[in-house]
């Protein structure tokens, strides 16, 4: 059946195909849609997993059992789980496993722009790359069979284009391989030093028998036409390739990107004028036809760094870029904010009105460091908030611990929070973290997590006590706050920090825009007892501006929510009519 299909829910589609048994993720944009879209199809047991190295372990398991597996990340979630990775590339598989792994070109919703190519060298995993929703599919349906032949996981990597864009897929029925029986195997499976030397010989022949599948395999074609110039690329860099030349430029388009091949890539140039390699970010592809004696054009004119397009290329080339109607310039920014009645503003607010320096996390709340509220100090990865505010408190002493704290998000927090919370505990340096719990994973699309109380379907599921758990962990003072509330927020800030021993904040409210929060009434102005000051604007909420030197409230954003209210001392805002 010929249908339109999103890249990560063909991707899915693909894992049904193929039979995959088990699914285990961590939500990170691009990828989760390839994890939400399998979890649909009742034949897969799919999770949410605390992190993608659980999610990693936990596909691993499902694999030595016998039975297909999945685990699905972004870019900087491939780094969580580099640690098995790079080992169950040396004991290989049982069942096939395969990893997504989405990259974020352009950096549209993460903290690095790394090329997740480097993991697969530097691990020797094979990988494939689709450049749209049809690939996706076919790909996701061959690694299998490329694991199980090759005893490998097998990475596909997805990028943000290929994984939000749509193209036309032909869907098949669902095929299901018998088990494959588990077998005790110490020696295969028993990474010991003395196991894993004898396990690294096959992994370099396997890397060989993988190099010779590359000449010739269904991942890799040539296009030949115009012979003036040929185009070596990949993924979304194939597809603006072959509409900015047409048949004017022959073209090798790169399915497999590791390992590379060695003859195919020396006839295809042998048969060209000139060698172009057209791919983005690092100069992979180059670098090996470079090493194989090659004179390439990459990166020498095309950019290192962001996004391609059809324009870019067309402009690099020297060939015509298509005139488009270009948006007004002076269109008013729209920086991004924070939801109005998000419930981090008033915790924000808060530390910023009181000089607190914080250290931030990833996560929605990482727009805390947005003017006006301008609170986040630190941004590094997952976690890393707690980690680096006890190291900034060891460092500083006296100096620093009475003003500083950790922010995370719930999510965050179980994803990779805990061994960080476990350190101040430990090493007892005198800071302060504070959970900001809303009750979801926020950023990715509303996501459960172990906090939550419900799985990937909705059901009841296990639910992590966060006061007991800080408690069990050796923290005497465990506090809990609604952010709505800013007297109470500005009372257990000062507390905690004065506090000279460890101590946890959980501030703790559902997210705006939960289904099942229920809202109170828009707020309303009394112009009459507005002058003007300001004060409501410092929260920074997108739903009041101002005109006319008054405050405006807009009832399509506001949610009553009252924290602004708390700033007039005036009484020039006024709850709304039940």
């Amino acid at each position: 059946m010929r249908q339109l299909m999103l890249g990560n829910k063909a991707f899915a589609r693909g894992l049904y195909e193929a039979g995959c048994s088990v699914v285990s993720s961590y939500p990170g944009t691009p990828s989760t849609e390839v994890t939400e879209e399998a979890a649909k199809f009742d034949d897969i047991y799919c999770e949410w997993a605390p992190n993608e190295k659980v999610a990693m372990e936990a596909a691993f398991g499902a694999c030595l059992a016998g039975k297909r597996s999945f685990c699905g990340m972004k870019h900087v979630g491939l780094n969580v789980a580099a640690d098995p990775l790079y080992t169950c590339s040396y004991t290989g598989v049982n069942a096939g496993m395969v990893i997504c792994v989405a990259d974020d070109a352009g950096m549209h919703s993460s903290q690095n722009e790394q090329d997740s190519r480097h993991h697969a060298i530097a691990s020797k995993v094979p990988m494939l790359e689709p450049s749209d929703s049809a690939e996706a599919l076919e790909f996701a349906k061959a690694a299998y069979e490329l694991s199980e032949e090759y005893d490998t996981p097998v990475i596909i990597k997805m990028c943000t284009r290929v994984a939000h864009s749509q193209s036309v897929v032909e869907t098949g029925e669902r095929i299901v391989p018998p088990a494959k029986p588990y077998e005790k195997n110490i020696a295969k499976y028993v990474m010991m030093p003395g196991n894993a030397i004898r396990r690294h010989p096959f992994v370099e022949e396997r890397t060989r028998k993988l190099t010779e599948l590359a000449e010739d395999c269904m991942f890799n074609r040539i296009e030949m036409g115009g012979t003036a110039i040929g185009i070596i690329t990949d993924s979304t860099s194939y597809m603006y390739a072959r509409e900015v030349f047409g048949d004017k430029a022959s073209i090798m388009k790169i399915g497999m990107v590791n390992p590379l091949p060695v003859k195919s890539i020396l006839d295809f140039a042998a048969k060209v004028d000139k060698l172009v390699v057209i791919e983005e970010l690092d100069p992979i592809i180059e670098n090996h036809c470079k090493a194989l004696g090659l004179e390439v054009t990459g990166k020498d004119v095309f950019p290192i760094l962001g996004e391609f397009s059809q324009n870019l290329v067309a402009a690099k080339m020297g060939m015509p870029v298509p005139e488009y109607v270009k948006l007004d310039e002076q269109l008013p920014v729209r920086p991004p904010v924070m939801c109005a009645g998000c419930p981090h503003r008033g915790m924000f607010y808060t530390l910023s009105k009181n000089k607190v320096t914080v250290l931030g996390d990833i996560g929605c709340y990482t727009l805390g460091a947005v003017a006006p509220l301008s609170a986040i100090e630190m941004t590094l990865c997952m976690g890393a908030s707690i980690s680096a505010a006890h190291g900034f408190n060891k460092a500083l002493g006296s100096e620093a611990e009475g003003k500083t704290v950790a922010v995370i998000g719930d999510s965050t927090f179980m994803h990779s929070g805990m061994t960080g919370l476990a350190n101040v505990a430990y090493n007892q340096s005198n800071s302060t973290v504070i959970i900001l719990d809303n009750s979801i994973t926020g950023m990715t699309g509303h996501q459960q997590n172990p906090t939550t109380g419900y799985n990937i379907k909705g059901d009841p599921a296990g639910k992590i006590d966060l006061e007991a758990l800080c408690r069990a962990m050796g923290f005497n003072r465990v506090a809990v706050v609604d952010p709505y509330d800013l007297a109470a927020c500005d009372r257990v800030v000062k507390e905690e920090l004065a506090a000279e021993e460890p101590s946890v904040i959980i501030s703790r409210r559902p997210c705006a825009l939960l289904k099942y929060v229920k809202h109170k009434k828009p707020l309303k102005v009394k112009t009459d007892n507005c002058i003007g000051c300001k004060s409501c604007m410092r929260i920074g909420c997108p739903a009041i501006s101002m005109k006319n030197g008054k405050a405006v409230i807009d009832v399509t954003l506001c949610v009553g929510c009252g924290v602004c209210q708390q700033l007039c001392k005036k009484d020039a805002l006024l709850a709304g009519e039940e």
